[in-house]
């Protein structure tokens, strides 16, 4: 990687230029640098809604790039080691689906793990591709998915000579890696390519130390977040490539569904925060790596709290473990992890990642200072003595695998009825139901409903997990397929 070259922002350069020249605005957006919504003004600052313009020739356009932002898109492929870097303005989720939908057509299947986002399971309603899923272990204590075991992806792969693509994430929500290198081997070996979901791995290309990210190990394509540990900001992603793969089809994909009204705001967050990452990236992901194994160090010795990292590595379904993720099991005092994210909110004035029925993720980043985290651990020791309690009514587990009757396209297009959802039992589903975050569904289309998965949705909603998916908020009625 050339440094010297790094130091450019290309989009950032364009941007600073155009508003050197006071240009007087006939385009949209029709707030008009501000002036129009003085409010939103007050709100964002000048400077920010001052940026907030319309693609045109000096600053380029997203859809076809060919100055600014084609060379920041150049710069980011090279900081991150890919063939190409595409910058994206929909979230990661738009991230995953374009991946998706750039290997897979209808009638193809991909092999992946059940624990992915719903994006991925989006991605297969919209091109009628038909999932092939490695179920991952779960861990015996803390009730989390774990990751590919080689020997499950290499059955799937033999069982289906035909599939076009194996996708994997990298790392989990939790941290917890599979084999990326050998899985990825495996894939190419069959003739199908390598997809990585890595919404939570963008530090890997620059941190020593971590697992290994995406590229480094031939991927053909990785969907990066970078406004979640990369700095950029809220809904900004990447899309990544290998040499293997078709820029010129990838970037059709992607305007299927991409806006034609790219945010510079976006663009010129990814743009800096790349430039930031490729300078400076080591020296700052050391420091978070150094931060969150305090945090878990001094969080394990409160007691009844598991903060876990890479202790769970077996070399089988857990490779590697991204010890950047503060992954803690809650159950031990007696209260599920929902539970403490509502208390860390409400009565301490800390906002973490998510809680869900057994653990809680504190989300380390570049971002944070060791007082922050002297804050947290301090809360959580409150928490215990304020709030602990007998837990043996708590729910165990996180996550369920359903059985899968249909490829998810089928059912969720097909005609439904909505029915109370303990009458459910048996059938199949024709919607998803998740908690958000982390947008793993417990239940997608074409999955049967189980009474023990009825019974983790209401314990959820008890303790107050945020359900999405179904079109009934309090998910009383399930949609399910017609019989």
């Amino acid at each position: 990687m050339d440094l010297e070259r790094q130091k450019s922002a290309p989009i950032c350069e364009a941007l600073e230029q155009f508003q050197r020249r006071r240009v007087v605005p006939f385009d949209v957006p029709g707030h008009k640098r501000g002036r129009g919504n003085p409010e939103l003004a007050q709100l964002l600052g000048q400077r920010c809604v001052g940026l907030d313009v319309n693609s045109m020739k000096p600053l380029d356009n997203l859809c076809n790039p060919v100055s600014v932002i084609r060379e920041a898109e150049e710069l980011t492929a090279e900081a991150f080691g890919a063939a190409h870097a595409f910058f994206m303005v929909g979230g990661t989720t738009s991230s995953v689906q374009s991946m998706v939908l750039s290997v897979c057509k209808a009638g193809e299947k991909i092999i992946l793990p059940r624990n992915v986002h719903k994006s991925v399971i989006n991605a297969l309603i919209l091109c009628g591709g038909i999932p092939v899923y490695v179920n991952p272990a779960i861990h015996p204590q803390i009730g989390v998915a774990l990751g590919m075991e080689l020997t499950a992806v290499e059955a799937a792969v033999r069982k289906n000579p035909d599939a076009v693509a194996v996708l994997a994430n990298n790392p989990t929500y939790y941290g917890i890696c599979s084999d990326l290198r050998a899985i990825t081997e495996l894939a190419h070996a069959h003739g199908m390519k390598m997809l990585v979901d890595e919404a939570h791995g963008t530090h890997l290309y620059f941190g020593d130390g971590l697992p290994v990210s995406a590229m480094s190990v031939g991927a053909d394509m990785a969907a990066v977040s970078m406004h979640k540990s990369g700095g950029s900001l809220t809904q900004s992603s990447l899309l990544l490539i290998g040499k293997t793969m078709d820029m010129g089809h990838v970037r059709k994909i992607i305007n299927l569904t991409q806006t034609t009204s790219a945010s510079y705001l976006l663009l010129s967050s990814l743009d800096l925060s790349r430039r930031n990452l490729a300078l400076r990236g080591r020296e700052s992901f050391a420091k978070v790596v150094r931060m969150a194994e305090y945090a878990r160090s001094e969080i394990n010795g409160i007691g009844g709290y598991y903060a876990y990292g890479r202790e769970l590595i077996d070399g089988v379904n857990v490779c590697d473990f991204d010890v950047t993720k503060l992954s803690v099991f809650t159950q031990g005092i007696g209260l599920t992890g929902i539970e403490i994210y509502d208390l860390l909110r409400d009565e301490y004035d800390i906002q973490i990642e998510f809680g869900d029925i057994g653990n809680i993720l504190a989300y380390i980043s570049i971002g944070d200072r060791i007082q922050d985290i002297e804050r947290l651990v301090g809360a959580l020791e409150d928490v215990k003595r304020l709030y602990a309690k007998e837990g043996s009514s708590l729910y165990f587990g996180d996550f369920i695998q359903p059985e899968v009757v249909y490829s998810p396209q089928k059912p969720f297009y097909a005609e439904k009825e909505s029915l109370p959802i303990r009458r459910t039992a048996g059938r199949v589903t024709g919607e998803f139901v998740m908690c958000y975050p982390p947008g793993i569904p417990i239940l997608a289309p074409g999955e049967r409903v189980t009474d023990e998965i009825i019974e983790h949705i209401l314990f959820a909603r008890e303790k107050g997990c945020s359900l999405q998916g179904a079109a009934d908020p309090r998910v009383d009625y399930l949609q399910v397929i017609k019989e």
